[in-house]
């Protein structure tokens, strides 16, 4: 691929751009700070959200998305949820027509309920992929070996986009249920926040290991309920991202369950992480999902109301425990 365009310099963008660079002839990374972007085009470091590691030559950094987007080979956004309708509108003229268009972003649009990859088709038009899987940026970034899903209906543009995206390190499996990956990518996150709070409480291996478990029927539920197919939820999006960011150090939103355990404020937690935590926004989202496919989310409906700060985290798995008695 002669040229791939990068829509969003966080951690995960920067990364993106690290582990792909060798796969292009050239990359463009759009950040939308001015000022980070000047510098990291200076020192080739994205020192606010990825210190540590050094953008190949080939990585072209820019805040201006003209710069950046038109005349790409392919189209990979990875803006946080809440400012995807916003860039994909901006960059609207600016995308080809045919051009692939990959969407990395794990949320939920609040009040249009939609997937991160309807978002951009609801903007730019045609099929939208979706990539998802596994991940922590810092790892991704290092090297370490990574395994993901690219998730599209159409399996020409789904293996067009493996083979353009797959390398040593980064390798990617196709896939033909975006609905269920996406979901899976919104949801485990909730699930996170509550791994965190069971982690912050002190709780052991046992609650973790009940919490991944039930947390993946919830994932299955809703995903199933929307449309989605089993054996994704069982797959690389499903329960290989649940178990990564249910315990791995590095997950934002285990970081923001933690912090909640411990009594600190939300609004606290989310002003002092430079960082997004994507499953703080989602929770209210998930749980307008579920009202509208009556659906029951219990893990989800006791994070939602911890955010809202109408129930302390002890008597939130206090209430799960003592919930009606059921099969499994």
């Amino acid at each position: 691929m002669k040229t791939l365009a990068i829509v969003g310099g966080g951690s995960w963008g920067t990364a993106l751009a690290i582990v792909l660079a060798p796969r292009c002839d050239r990359v463009r990374l759009w950040v939308k700070e001015e000022d980070l972007a000047a510098r990291m085009a200076e020192s080739r470091v994205n020192d606010v959200f990825l210190n540590g590691f050094v953008l190949p030559e080939s990585v072209a950094v820019s805040s201006r998305l003209e710069e950046v987007v038109p005349g790409a080979g392919i189209v990979l956004g990875v803006m946080p949820s809440k400012f995807a309708r916003t860039v994909y509108s901006e960059m609207r003229t600016m995308v080809a027509p045919g051009t692939p268009v990959v969407s990395a972003t794990k949320g939920l649009e609040p009040h249009s309920l939609l997937r991160m990859s309807e978002v951009a088709a609801s903007v730019l038009g045609g099929a939208v992929a979706v990539l998802s899987g596994p991940t922590f940026a810092r790892e991704v970034a290092a090297g370490v070996p990574t395994a993901v899903v690219i998730s599209v209906e159409d399996p020409a543009l789904a293996k067009s986009i493996q083979t353009s995206l797959s390398g040593p390190t980064f390798r990617l499996y196709t896939n033909s249920d975006p609905t269920g990956v996406e979901i899976a990518a919104a949801l485990k996150n909730v699930i996170a926040i509550a791994a965190g709070v069971c982690h912050g409480l002190g709780l052991g291996h046992n609650a973790i290991a009940a919490l991944i478990t039930r947390g993946l029927a919830e994932l299955r539920r809703l995903a199933c309920a929307m449309g989605g197919h089993p054996h994704t939820l069982a797959g690389l999006a499903g329960l290989g991202d649940l178990v990564l960011t249910c315990t791995g150090e590095l997950s934002r939103n285990r970081s923001v369950g933690v912090e909640l355990a411990k009594g600190r404020n939300l609004a606290d937690i989310v002003g002092s992480m430079k960082m997004v935590a994507e499953g703080v926004d989602t929770t209210a989202v998930a749980m307008e999902l579920a009202a509208r496919h009556s659906i029951e989310l219990p893990i989800t409906a006791q994070i939602d109301a911890i955010l809202r700060g109408e129930r302390s985290p002890r008597d939130a798995i206090r209430e799960l425990m003592e919930r009606s008695l059921k099969d499994e």
